[in-house]
């Protein structure tokens, strides 16, 4: 690790001693935390999980805490097309209850607190060992806590992050968000990050589903093209339960996301189908690991990265089958559409298999565009800029279509056609 990066990682403890005895919730787990933490600091590329994304960019970077309400967010939040869905605001880290619309009386069973009131670490294994885990247990300030009751259909909450930065004294924030639905309940959760300038957006989601509980969980993550996104989810998937993921990433200078699914129950269900859009020096990373730790139980990944000039997509998809997880089906599938000569992926899919009837598989696809479909499009008429735009589309296409939520679809292909408009296709 270089002494500049082991800089701003001793600038965390530091921030973490002075906060420890006004940082909400009970400090045991914090404190152990932050002992991990003090030992090992931010990783590097020595660490075989962070082998091709480096955080050097990081580097002399001191983070501040972010003191004040910021008067961009509405600005940020005008962003977006309306909707008549409950609205949870978090600006700088915290939540917003003038910019939120809370659920009505009448929605059924969906219930939401703040960790700032309400303060809960839930049961994340690895809080205390991993890095970006631990950053985020020892200086948690505040989050969402959303419930939904047993058999509760909870329609569609929307959770926003807004983010103002600063160039030479940038913010860092380290949302806490618990997610917990109750046997047979249902919710579809809509999860956008938006910001400006320079800031570090360490979120940790902790996701638990009861038996037959079942979430569909959108997510853009379009944070400033300066800013830094580091973040955990962890989700628990009980008996007959299914969560589905759909994740769009197109912001950020650096981008980490990792995800931890823990298949408990028998029959589950798990599918996350994303998409990374990238250009300029943009690196993003998408990390999963996927336990099977019951029989009958399913997973899907599906994953798509466009990239262009220097920008750098990564992969890793770990399927992990336990003993006991007999009639286990696990697919992961990495393909990249690489639009430039200096862009470039990295896809390590692995498979850990212990029992013996299983369907597990895994496959990756590296490519430019089709030269025969440019030249069909461009013999029809259409300009050269705009069939590379229409062949990119169908690329992600696949991945958009699997969104069964309207409002929620519209505001990922509004991010795609958006992010053509500046880009050299």
């Amino acid at each position: 690790m270089s002494a500049a990066l082991r800089q701003t990682g001793e600038n965390f403890s530091a921030r973490y001693q002075g906060l420890a005895p006004r940082l909400p919730g009970p400090p045991d787990l914090r404190r152990r935390a932050a002992a991990w933490f003090d030992r090992h600091g931010l990783p590097d590329t020595r660490d075989e999980s962070w082998r091709f994304t480096s955080l050097r960019p990081l580097a002399g970077i001191v983070f501040s805490r972010a003191e004040d309400q910021d008067d961009t967010a509405p600005s940020l939040l005008a962003r977006l097309p309306p909707t008549e869905a409950p609205l949870l605001v978090f600006a700088q880290g915290r939540m917003r209850a003038d910019l939120s619309r809370f659920p009505a009386g009448g929605q059924a069973g969906l219930s939401v607190a703040s960790f700032a009131n309400e303060p809960s670490f839930g049961n994340v294994p690895e809080s205390e060992t991993e890095p970006l885990s631990a950053l985020n247990t020892m200086l948690a300030e505040d989050g969402a806590r959303i419930a939904v009751a047993p058999s509760a259909d909870a329609g569609t909450l929307v959770l926003l992050h807004l983010a103002s930065g600063h160039a030479e004294h940038p913010p860092a924030f380290h949302p806490r968000h618990q997610i917990r639905l109750g046997a047979g309940a249902r919710l579809t959760l809509i999860e956008i990050a938006l910001g400006t300038s320079v800031y570090l957006h360490n979120p940790l989601t902790e996701v638990v589903l009861a038996e037959q509980a079942e979430l569909l969980h959108l997510r853009l993550q379009d944070e400033s093209a300066a800013a830094f996104h580091l973040a955990s989810l962890h989700v628990a998937l009980g008996p007959g339960s299914a969560y589905e993921s759909v994740a769009l990433v197109r912001g950020a200078r650096i981008a980490r996301s990792e995800l931890t699914a823990a298949i408990v129950g028998e029959g589950a269900r798990f599918a996350l189908h994303a998409a990374q859009i990238l250009g300029g020096e943009q690196l993003a990373d998408i990390t999963t690991v996927v336990r099977h730790l019951a029989p009958g139980a399913s997973s899907r990944q599906s994953i798509r990265n466009v990239l262009t000039e220097r920008a750098h997509g990564v992969f890793q998809g770990r399927i992990a089958v336990d003993r006991i997880a007999q009639k286990t089906d696990g697919y992961q599938m990495n393909k990249a559409l690489l639009l430039s000569e200096e862009a470039q992926i990295n896809s390590k899919p692995e498979l850990e298999i212990f029992a013996d009837d299983v369907k597990c598989s895994h496959g990756a696809t590296v490519g430019a565009l089709d030269p025969n479909q440019l030249f069909y499009l461009q013999s029809r008429g259409v300009p050269k800029a705009e069939a590379r735009a229409i062949l990119v589309a169908a690329f992600l296409g696949e991945t958009l279509e699997a969104i069964p939520h309207s409002w929620g679809r519209s505001v990922l292909e509004g991010a795609v056609q958006s992010w053509w408009k500046d880009r050299p296709l």
